[in-house]
């Protein structure tokens, strides 16, 4: 089980930004292929959204996975919501579901 400061600071990294994704690696040098997937998605949108390394730190990487209760990473958060991860947000984006939802939560998407 995470301990509390853990699951403090991914809460606040959650709900204290529009568009969070919990990845490999960073937005400009992803780690795993399902991380650029998803880096990918979002900067064709000029989505902004800050990228938290969980390979950086161990407690993070295993924390997400029990804060959303879904076992892999990457895991996109959007206005403190989990949307989910690499395959559930390229099907989104396929059928024009991200961009809907972004755009209804206040996310200015600008495909580019």
């Amino acid at each position: 089980m995470t301990d509390a400061t853990v699951r403090d600071r991914i809460h606040q990294e959650v709900t204290g930004n529009d568009v969070v994704l919990f990845m490999k690696g960073t937005p400009v040098f992803p780690m795993c292929g399902f991380s650029a997937a998803v880096v990918q998605l979002l900067n064709h949108l000029n989505v902004p959204f800050k990228g938290i390394d969980v390979l950086q730190d161990p407690g993070i990487r295993q924390g997400i996975k029990e804060y959303s209760e879904w076992p892999t990473i990457p895991q996109l958060y959007v206005k403190g919501e989990f949307i989910g991860g690499c395959d559930i947000v390229r099907e989104m984006h396929e059928s024009g579901e991200l961009i809907e939802m972004l755009n209804t939560r206040g996310i200015n998407v600008q495909a580019a």
